[in-house]
């Protein structure tokens, strides 16, 4: 069980790889690139949900290909192993971007941003579309919004 943890955990950490942890870079980027920001709240280490999301949802190839076209990623993540914690400056970073987005501390939580950081549209949970659907949402809003 616990190999398949640490397999899970590696398997997470991969899928974090296009993703940011600073929304003001994340902001300015989208507006260089023409892009909208997706910001995930996650606990990495402990919430099934969360861990779920990355593996089927944000590792898959159709959000992969679609997201580095159309976003710019960040994650707010908030381990709770002592062996994941963060530096103490990510940690105030991602506490400020949850008192303004997340104050309720749902988890995970994902926003879609428009690049002054202002809300177009929410996923409170795994979100209860396939991949598929999903990635579909998520293109409506962008074509919505532009």
């Amino acid at each position: 069980m616990r190999y398949l943890s640490l397999i899970a955990l590696a398997t997470l950490c991969m899928s974090f790889t296009n993703w940011g942890t600073n929304l003001d870079v994340a902001k300015k980027e989208a507006v260089a690139q023409h892009k909208l920001v997706l910001l995930n709240f996650s606990g990495s280490d402990w919430c099934g949900p969360c861990i779920k999301l990355h593996k089927q949802i944000f590792s898959n190839e159709i959000f992969t290909n679609f997201s580095d076209k159309e976003l710019i990623l960040v994650n707010a993540d908030f381990p709770r192993l002592k062996k994941n914690q963060l530096s103490k400056e990510l940690i105030h970073e991602n506490e400020l971007l949850a008192e303004k987005y997340n104050p309720k501390g749902a988890f995970p939580l994902t926003l879609l941003l428009n690049t002054n950081g202002e809300v177009i549209k929410t996923w409170d949970g795994f979100p209860k579309e396939n991949i598929d659907a999903f990635v579909h949402e998520i293109d409506a809003a962008l074509h919505a919004h532009h």
